[in-house]
């Protein structure tokens, strides 16, 4: 056949023969189809952990008390089951949740986050039995160590209820931000081949016990969580100073970047930062708090001049870019007639980490007073 006679080569003509690269590259793919062959699962960049869920019917207080959810959107990892509503940590790190809870009509609103059984990390709460619907949210950033579990809880009592239906109004989300540094749980093997399997003309693998992870840059870590356990009333005194909201309660501070006697965040590596807070209204004063970059540019704030006596709150969140030194704080108007309540369910808190940093960050001097 022609074709045949094609692939023949002419007389005194070397064939291509395949230098000792080439020989090795081929010799990689031949052994990506062993690993292929043995079910090894793919790598990963790392550490994953995440969920998202939601739920589509709502939830009388007394009937359940660990709020549950119907669809999974997100579940990298498995560790999150939606018919028990429970988030497991396999990853040691901090981890960001989040979850936002409908307002039943007529009914109050008090929903906690808790770590481990009764551990209250924060709560969204609206004690006002009107009519109408609404939501609240929350988030927090959270230390976990494995086995650590983290859910939602209702108000047992029949007064509670949180509302849904196919909106959905109820949503609940978390995340692994940084993981633990100094675990081995989960470490990776960069061997793209079997043990023991040697491919000729390429490098030996390289030795099973090398740590790669010290040769690797690590990358700039920033992040911070707190809550306050008291509330914070306005006084007339007249023009002075602003204030920057302090805290008292301490979840994650990965850095020590953030003061909480101070109440303000210094940026020691510049990049995109992601904050987020919420600050529960005091009966009978109105509310209004803001995101402060530097000595006073606001970013961002939440508003609320109902004088009522009803509890509620107020949430906000955005992506700020910061340069090394700037500071990024809460202000609560000092003024009579203004105030931010909170207590030990924790109804006020503030969180903040780096997403991105930027290229000049990791290179910087760490010891950033």
């Amino acid at each position: 056949m022609k074709f045949l006679q094609i692939l023949r080569p002419a007389a005194g003509v070397t064939l291509w023969r395949p230098s000792s690269g080439v020989s090795c590259l081929l010799g990689l793919v031949t052994c990506l189809g062993c690993v292929a062959s043995l079910n090894i699962p793919p790598m990963t960049s790392g550490p994953r952990s995440a969920f998202s869920a939601t739920r589509s019917s709502s939830v009388l207080g007394g009937t359940q008390r660990v709020v549950t959810f119907d669809r999974l959107l997100v579940n990298i990892g498995d560790d999150f089951n939606p018919d028990t509503g429970g988030f497991r940590c396999r990853l040691p790190g901090a981890y960001y949740f989040s979850f936002t809870v409908g307002k039943f009509p007529k009914k109050m609103l008090s929903v906690m986050l808790v770590k481990n059984g009764m551990e209250v990390q924060a709560m969204a709460y609206d004690g006002y039995r009107n009519q109408g619907r609404k939501v609240q949210s929350q988030s927090v950033m959270v230390s976990l160590k494995p086995l650590d579990t983290v859910y939602l809880l209702l108000q047992e009592n029949p007064d509670y209820a949180i509302y849904s239906n196919v909106g959905p109004y109820i949503t609940f989300s978390g995340y692994l931000v940084y993981p633990d540094s100094t675990s081995s749980v989960g470490d990776l093997s960069n061997h793209l081949s079997p043990p023991g399997l040697h491919i000729p003309g390429c490098p030996p693998p390289i030795d099973a016990h090398y740590d790669w992870r010290r040769t690797t840059i690590e990358e700039p870590r920033s992040a911070f969580s707190v809550a306050r356990t008291s509330s914070v009333l306005g006084e007339s005194r007249g023009h002075r100073e602003r204030e920057a909201l302090t805290f008292d309660v301490e979840y994650v501070n990965i850095g020590g970047h953030f003061n909480k006697t101070s109440g303000r965040f210094t940026c020691h590596f510049p990049g995109a930062y992601f904050f987020a807070f919420t600050v529960g209204k005091h009966p009978r004063r109105a509310l209004s708090v803001k995101l402060m970059l530097g000595r006073g540019e606001v970013r961002a704030m939440v508003f609320d001049e109902d004088l009522s006596r009803r509890r509620e709150m107020q949430s906000q969140s955005l992506l700020l870019s910061l340069k090394r030194g700037d500071s990024v704080w809460l202000y609560s108007q000092q003024d009579d007639g203004y105030a931010v309540y909170s207590n030990q369910g924790r109804y006020t808190t503030f969180s903040g980490f780096l997403v991105y940093p930027y290229a000049d960050s990791m290179n910087i001097d760490r010891t950033f007073p």
